[in-house]
């Protein structure tokens, strides 16, 4: 028989999973369709990770107020998700008058948004609050911060499955019909799923659900970013982000950003796809990131990078007017029971909570819901043993002797960690799953000498033969056969 929920969510990314952990505060059975194993798989895992300021877009514009009000509660939420984050603030540099002139129309902009603190400093100013910057002046962006996109995203996850919403991996959504109750039925890649509600957050796919639901036939006009990962020995040298100024249209060159986990991220380059999806990063494009990241940071020296990745922004089209649109939060009377967000791109981390604030608003337009009064939005994350005082390490060795085995050296992972995420709350079983989740592999030898270990905890924590582990997808498999 077919599993019926009020609402399924299309798509668990940052964006989807704030969607169902909002709606999870009312009385209502909820489904999470998600095409990848785990959540953090497409664009919400591939950015820079910054808190956003909203200084950057037009007053009015959906991605305006949406990432005022994520900047100005993120204390809060980060607390309440137990999310690693700072406050650190953001450097957008110049060098020529030109550049002055368009940081100062930055600056008004920024104050015709309410954005606090901004200001102009000079160039001793600057070096004084980052030695290893260059330019000669810059604007100081003091609400910006960093975190890390995959922590953020799995709290939400995981906080939203902790409030009763089931998580369904490896459910592509292929196509959308009607029953004759008026009820959606979604065939997807596994089982087909019936619902009341869908909320279309799937990313990238958006566009593809947009025109099944019967919204508009958006087009795709992706944005791709290539990055360099810097060995940890960099972040120390680095203590908020530094960007170049702006070009004519808006658009940012390559910047430095340090990680909430202390390493610092290179890029990204910009580079319009169109249609396309590609994660490949190429030799050019290392080139561009080397000699442009140098310009803002000493330290973007080959001898650090350790990792290059790309990210893909699901931009897209309006058909009706030819351009890129703004956040696309929709509801129609013509197709009742449906919200349908398309153009989420950055800064969508940011906007996330805010965005499904407004999903839930379109939702009580159409019905009134019960409030859950049993919804929790505290969620703890995984202890990370490497964090704490020698004092506490002793203690947790004393009360799980798994945390004095290093699983992870170059990250200073447990085994108890390891094994905590093995059984997380979303049954993700896949290396990567459990990379998001404690940071074992993202160190400099990434997984040379722990990723066998982290293979064989699969084995026996999740009862996998080691011929079905899988890195991050299905047909990533880690062995075909029998390995020394």
């Amino acid at each position: 028989m077919m599993k019926k929920y009020d609402v399924a969510v299309i798509g668990g990314g940052v964006v989807g999973s704030a969607v169902a952990r909002e709606l999870s505060r009312f009385q209502l059975s909820i489904c999470v369709l998600e095409r990848e194993l785990d959540v953090c798989n497409g664009t919400s895992g591939h950015n820079t990770g910054l808190l956003h300021s909203g200084i950057l877009y037009k007053k009015g514009l959906m991605r305006t107020q949406c990432s005022m009000e994520g900047n100005a509660e993120f204390d809060q939420v980060a607390k309440e998700l137990d999310v690693p984050f700072r406050r650190c603030g953001k450097l957008i540099v110049g060098f020529s008058e030109e550049e002055r002139l368009r940081l100062e129309a930055l600056l008004e902009n920024g104050v015709r948004n309410g954005v606090e603190g901004l200001r102009m400093i000079d160039r001793d100013t600057l070096k004084a609050m980052e030695p290893n910057a260059s330019g000669n002046f810059a604007l100081y962006v003091p609400t910006a911060g960093i975190l890390c996109p995959f922590t953020y995203t799995i709290a939400l996850a995981e906080n939203a499955a902790q409030n009763g919403v089931q998580y369904l991996f490896d459910h592509e959504v292929l196509d959308i019909s009607r029953n004759p109750e008026g009820e959606f039925i979604l065939k997807t890649s596994q089982k087909p799923v019936c619902a009341r509600w869908v909320i279309n957050c799937a990313g990238l796919y958006a566009y593809k659900i947009s025109a099944m639901l019967g919204f508009a036939a958006y087009i795709p006009n992706r944005v791709k970013g290539q990055y360099e990962i810097l060995d940890k020995k960099t972040g120390k040298f680095l203590s908020m982000p530094v960007y170049p100024t702006p070009n004519e249209v808006g658009e940012f060159d390559v910047h430095v950003t340090p990680t909430i986990d202390g390493n610092v991220l290179v890029g990204p380059t910009i580079e319009n796809i169109q249609q396309n999806i590609s994660y490949d990063v190429t030799q050019d494009m290392i080139k561009i990131l080397s000699e442009s990241g140098e310009k803002m940071f000493a330290y973007v020296k080959r001898d650090y990078f350790i990792r290059n990745y790309a990210g893909v922004f699901p931009t897209v089209t309006d058909p009706a007017t030819g351009k890129d649109t703004d956040f696309v939060i929709e509801a129609s009377k013509e197709i009742p029971h449906a919200v349908n967000l398309v153009g989420i791109n950055s800064p969508g981390l940011t906007s996330a909570l805010p965005i499904a604030r407004r999903v839930v608003k379109l939702v009580l337009e159409q019905e009134s819901l019960q409030e859950n009064v049993n919804f929790n939005p505290v969620r703890k994350g995984i202890t990370r043993f490497a964090e704490q005082s020698v004092q506490e390490q002793n203690r947790l060795i004393q009360s799980d002797p798994d945390y004095g085995e290093i699983f992870c050296r170059c990250e200073c992972v447990t085994k108890a960690e390891i094994k905590q995420a093995v059984h997380n709350i979303l049954g993700v079983r896949t290396v990567s799953g459990i990379k998001y989740r404690t940071r074992a592999t993202m160190g400099r030898c990434q997984g040379g000498y722990c990723e066998t270990r982290i293979a064989a905890i699969l084995q026996d924590e999740a009862d996998m033969r080691k011929e079905d582990i899988l890195l991050n997808k299905n047909g990533a498999y880690l062995f075909t056969g029998k390995v020394k």
